[in-house]
């Protein structure tokens, strides 16, 4: 998973195969001791999809709506640890580097609960301003003291969730070693010395904490050299397993709502549910979203993050834990398998698709299959299905906000049925949605409800 120009000790971490996102995932992942309990083508001037001498799309790291100049950024690993499960003690973090860095919680982050019924999975979460990704193995053993299995997780935290997946071949590997040979971290220790971070001091403080990575607003069109990046798949299977509800999640994740999604492990494909939903939401037109939060992805979250959740007002997460349906307070939106409702009862017309909605599911379906033409016509062109999907959501979203904007600058301010239409909404059917969305982003419009927009 390397690029031309990278330098020899990211090859030495980062060789081996492309780990590509599976239908079912079986992406195995996993001292101080802590006890726990138990449309075709891409728009002119874009880059095609892979490079020469550049990786190939399964290789391309995880970062939702994140524009990626790959010369300037750089590796940043600030932590990594192996947690195992003491069947006395429970979930537990038994080595990491450094020995002095605050690991609370993520001997339960990255072990997510019922992993116990699977094999193998990974896990994306975050740990205070840090991201972290872990890979789970489960390893059936002789052993009446480990109760017939070994658990394990091996992980890595960074500032940000850019350059996490190219490390996912090491850490599946890593955790496989750690199952078969337990208690030999030289590996792990010689990795994080290659690629740990420094962390600058800052004024008034010892250390200061470098910056979240969020998700920046892509101009793909202004700089072709830089790329949305995404594992292969991702967006496809997203498209796929939620089929028109997928443009309710987009109007949600729009307003920057609460989005929780359940699942029973494995957790690694929920994880990139949630990458997929913040993708919805990009916008590349400047002075837009300043007044709105921005749409964090939490990835996998647990009973122990009920309280930072609790002064959230925007995110999308996902969890393996059940209890969290009952906790209404946390969420806006909660989506058990394809299921999304809402418990908003002003929020419960956005569950209904209209004609717009099936317009644009359409339009989507009929760009991926020109595309997947166009890829058995032209072997020596890749054009990458991802990448239009995303596009595909951030040009709908720059239409609706040019217009608004252009509306909130004219002289009567009054949007009207033929501007909706010309957004692509339902002037009738997303009447709410448009309400709310001129309130979230306090965009000064005045909107003709009886005529002529609702006629």
């Amino acid at each position: 998973m390397v690029e031309q120009g990278d330098a020899a000790p990211l090859l030495r971490w980062a060789e081996g195969p492309a780990v590509s996102l599976p239908q079912a995932p079986e992406l195995p992942a996993g001292g101080r001791a802590r006890g726990g309990g138990g449309g075709a083508r891409p728009a002119a001037g874009l880059p095609a999809r892979r490079e020469p001498g550049g990786p190939a799309a399964s290789e391309v790291p995880l970062q939702p709506g994140r524009l990626e100049l790959r010369d300037v950024e750089e590796d940043q690993v600030v932590a990594v640890f192996v947690v195992t499960f003491d069947p006395r003690s429970g979930n537990m973090v038994e080595w990491c580097l450094p020995q002095d860095i605050d690991l609370e919680g993520v001997e339960f982050k990255s072990m997510a609960s019922g992993s116990h019924k699977i094999q193998s999975d990974f896990i994306y979460f975050r740990k205070g301003p840090f991201f972290g990704l872990a890979c789970f193995a489960n390893m059936p053993v002789e052993s009446e003291l480990e109760r017939g299995a070994r658990m394990k997780s091996v992980g890595i935290l960074s500032p940000s969730y850019t350059l996490l997946y190219r490390y996912m071949h090491f850490l599946e590997n890593q955790v496989r070693h750690q199952l078969e040979t337990p208690g030999h971290y030289s590996h792990l220790a010689a990795f994080y010395e290659d690629k740990k971070g420094v962390l600058h001091a800052g004024p008034g403080r010892g250390g200061s904490l470098p910056p979240v990575c969020w998700l920046p607003s892509i101009h793909r069109y202004m700089y072709p050299e830089m790329k949305i990046t995404h594992p292969a798949g991702c967006m496809s299977q997203f498209i796929k397993f939620f089929g028109e509800q997928i443009l309710i999640l987009w109007k949600f994740a729009l307003l920057r709502k609460r989005i929780l999604i359940f699942s029973p492990p494995p957790v690694g494909v929920v994880c990139y549910r949630v990458y997929c939903c913040c993708c919805l939401a990009n916008v590349s037109l400047p002075g837009i979203g300043g007044t709105v939060p921005e749409s964090k992805p939490f990835f996998y979250v647990n009973v122990a993050d009920i309280e930072s959740l609790e002064v959230e007002v925007s995110y999308v997460a996902c969890t393996t834990e059940k209890i969290f349906e009952e906790k209404r307070e946390l969420y806006d939106v909660y989506v058990d398998n394809q299921n999304v409702r809402t418990h908003h009862d002003h929020l419960q017309p956005l569950l209904k698709l209209n004609s717009a909605d099936r317009e644009k599911y359409r339009r989507l379906n009929e760009q991926r299959q020109m595309l997947l033409y166009s890829q058995e016509v032209e072997e020596d062109y890749s054009p990458c299905e991802e990448d239009l999907f995303v596009l595909f959501f951030l040009e709908q979203n720059n239409r609706i906000f040019q217009t608004l904007l252009e509306v909130s600058a004219s002289q009567d301010k009054t949007l009207t049925a033929e501007h909706a239409r010309g957004m692509g909404l339902d002037p009738q059917g997303d009447r709410g949605f448009l309400m709310d969305l001129l309130e979230a982003y306090g965009i000064d419009v005045m909107l003709v409800i009886d005529n002529p927009c609702c006629p």
